[in-house]
């Protein structure tokens, strides 16, 4: 299993043509940038960070990596003790285990999970508790392919489903409110928490120190956050300690 000792707020590095962006409401083409991924890793491992949320939103969008030279250039980069963990085009069972052997501590399936949920055992079964499946959701369904089709899921039957083939962690994105520093949907993080006894990974939406302490409340495990860090709202530090407070 993914094991986060004490609550996290994990800033997120999202990859786009070599450079980080951020979208708004999954929308391909909203991204607003924010310079060089090493760059970006540097400033959050400064500042703190004792995980990194990396994301080829190419390879999200294609189906393969397409940033694989930046992300790279990431994990070179950064300190053994902080953890990383890459979503983003990764298919196979063959690639994530690659990927994981190059020195990043979880992957993160969101498409080929659904379409094959058979690769999640068969990664946990030479990387235990390596796998964290990415389960975004949009009017209450999971979506796959870069946010495009719905699938009919409920989230938190699937995190069941998951779990019991060998899923580390979920990563649980509320799509409507991504990059739109809305707030976020603490109901449905809560229910997604009862479902399972992995850890839950909230994303999506957070805007306030508020809404971070409130996803602690909730059960989940950590936070990925990306725009208001970068914008500026809070700082890592305030955040973390805001959370450790709780």
């Amino acid at each position: 299993m993914t094991h986060f000792p004490e609550f996290e707020v994990i800033p997120a590095v999202d990859v786009q043509d070599g450079e980080v962006v951020q979208l708004v409401g999954g929308e391909r083409g909203t991204g607003k940038r924010y310079g060089d991924p090493v760059d970006a890793a540097e400033r959050w491992t400064d500042a703190g960070a004792r995980t990194l949320h990396l994301v080829d939103l190419d390879g999200a969008f294609e189906g393969e990596r397409v940033n694989a030279a930046a992300i790279e250039a990431v994990v070179e980069y950064v300190p053994e003790e902080v953890g990383l963990q890459l979503g983003g085009g990764i298919r196979t069972a063959e690639g994530a285990r690659d990927l994981l052997d190059l020195g990043l501590d979880r992957v993160i399936l969101g498409t080929a999970a659904v379409e094959t949920p058979e690769i999640v055992a068969a990664i946990d079964e030479t990387h235990p508790g390596s796998v964290v499946v990415s389960l975004d959701a949009k009017d209450g369904e999971v979506v796959v392919s870069g946010w495009t089709e719905g699938t009919g899921l409920d989230p938190a039957e699937a995190a069941a489903r998951y779990e019991e083939l060998g899923a580390g962690a979920i990563l649980f994105t509320n799509v409507d409110v991504e990059g739109q520093l809305a707030g976020i949907n603490r109901t449905a993080v809560e229910s997604m928490v009862e479902a399972v006894e992995i850890p839950v990974i909230a994303s999506g939406g957070v805007a306030s120190i508020d809404d971070v302490v409130a996803l602690k409340a909730a059960g989940a495990a950590a936070v990925v956050v990306g725009t208001a860090l970068y914008e500026g709202e809070f700082t890592l530090r305030e955040a973390q300690n805001a959370a450790d407070e709780v």
